[in-house]
Parts: C-alpha cells; structure tokens; sequence
C-alpha cells in the first residue's frame, strides 16, 4: 500500500476530530512555531502539515514570511484547504499534495530559490523513509536554512508504564517513536552537513531539533 492509500485510509474520518484530540499530547508544537522566526520574504515550508493547525499559527505570527504545507495524505488536504479558506489564506499559504522524501518545491509551490525553514512537527514519527526525508530537506534549503523538528521522545523522566501505554495507542496510527533518530541528526552534525542543536521537553516526553545547513 503507498504511503497516500495508508494516510487517506487513517485520516477520512479521523481529520475532523484531529485536532481537537490531538491538542493533549502533540506536545511542543507551539514552542517550534514560536522558535522558526523567518526573516521578511523567507519562505517556510511545512512537511506533513495535516489540517493546516500550524500553518494557520505561522501566517498569523509571521505575516512577512511564505508559508507553504505538504502532506502525503489526500483526505488531510481536504480539511487544510477548507480552514485555510475560511481564514482567508487560500492564496498566501498554499498546500499541495506530495512525498517528505522527494517533493519538488518548484514543481509544487513554483518557488524559484531554496527553502529557508523546513518544519517537521510529529512527521517524522508517521514516516517510513524518515532518514531520507530529512535528508531531501537539506538539500532544499539555502546554505545558512533551518529544519525545525520537534516529535516523541524516549519518555525517560515518565512511568515506564505510560511510556508503554502512549507507544502502543501510537501504533494503531502507524505513529512510531524512532530511538534511532537522535543519533542520525548527531551523525549529520559529525558529517559536517549541518550544525544540530537538541533538547528534550517535558521530561523526554518530546524532543525538539535544529539543523542548520553548512553548505
């Protein structure tokens, strides 16, 4: 099954409560969002932007900037699309339907230069080629661009027994906490492709990231 099936498959129905319910435990979206800080005319991408719930917080906190959002799924578009029109976005932040590990900006968004930030806020956690897919954003971004990455952490200040219960209600998501993941970004940074800062949040339950393109 492709990676839009699957998506589409969870999210028909589950996209209308989506953000009411996932408002408890997508911890730290709004410190990432508060920490991008895009300069005047920087463009902004978000990498599985779902309903548009960050998207709509960038426009408004960051008028100066392009705010730009991709998804894999389908059916997640349909309710991005209808709150962005709402808001009256439809035009300042558009959307587009496309893969983390390959998307064309130009292709999609018709930019004509690199990204400056990419945000990947409790993706990379729902992606399977996730190495790939930060991979691609480097090379997308401008020398000096950002990745801005916060998702699920080891739970190493929590209950063992919460830690189960949260990965196992995860699963039936096909969202998976990726113990591996911090030792890549660290691999990026020894590798010279990218200055990374890394910090925990609220006692490991998250983890927030920054990568800084070198060249």
């Amino acid at each position: 099954m492709d990676a839009t099936t699957l998506m589409d498959r969870i999210y028909r129905q589950q996209r209308h409560i989506y953000d009411l319910t996932r408002k408890y435990y997508l911890l730290g979206r709004d410190q990432l969002i508060d920490e991008v800080r895009p300069e005047a005319g920087a463009t902004v991408c978000e990498v599985g932007c779902g309903t548009a719930r960050n998207l709509l917080r960038m426009a408004r906190l960051y008028p100066e900037a392009r705010i730009l959002g991709l998804d894999a799924s389908a059916e997640m578009l349909k309710t991005a699309r209808s709150k962005l029109a709402r808001a009256g976005l439809t035009e300042r932040v558009p959307v587009a339907l496309g893969l983390a590990q390959d998307f064309d900006p130009a292709a999609l968004f018709g930019t004509d230069r690199p990204l400056d930030h990419v945000v990947f806020s409790y993706s990379l956690s729902m992606i399977p080629p996730w190495r790939e897919s930060i991979d691609h954003a480097l090379t997308l971004l401008r020398p000096g661009g950002h990745i801005h990455i916060v998702d699920f952490g080891d739970q190493a200040g929590l209950p063992r027994a919460f830690r189960a219960v949260l990965y196992g209600w995860l699963g039936l998501f096909h969202v998976h906490y990726r113990p591996e993941l911090l030792a890549y970004l660290r691999a990026l940074g020894a590798d010279g492709r990218a200055k990374v800062t890394i910090r925990p949040l609220y006692r490991g339950y998250a983890v927030m990231a920054r990568l800084t393109r070198t060249a």
